[in-house]
């Protein structure tokens, strides 16, 4: 099930794109996957923690995909500013 603040929002799936959205500024807030590969969740959780974004965990990867609407597993995914 997609949260509120996904619903009617546009958002990113993945590291390289939630990455670059929360590094340029347009995140509102992040999603990591406890079951993220460390060398993917740490220094996402950092660089999102140093530009001031919020961030929720979710179980599994699974979960974070399925909660994108997408038919495979996510390791992070960022909503967009308005």
């Amino acid at each position: 099930m997609m949260p509120n603040e996904m619903k009617n929002k546009q958002f990113y799936v993945g590291i390289k794109q939630s990455t670059e959205a929360v590094m340029k500024g347009n995140a509102q807030k992040a999603y990591i996957a406890e079951n993220a590969d460390e060398y993917v969740k740490a220094p996402f959780l950092e660089l999102c923690k140093e530009h001031g974004v919020p961030t929720e965990t979710v179980p599994t990867k699974q979960q974070l995909g399925k909660m994108c609407a997408i038919s495979v597993g996510a390791s992070c995914a960022v909503v967009l500013k308005s």
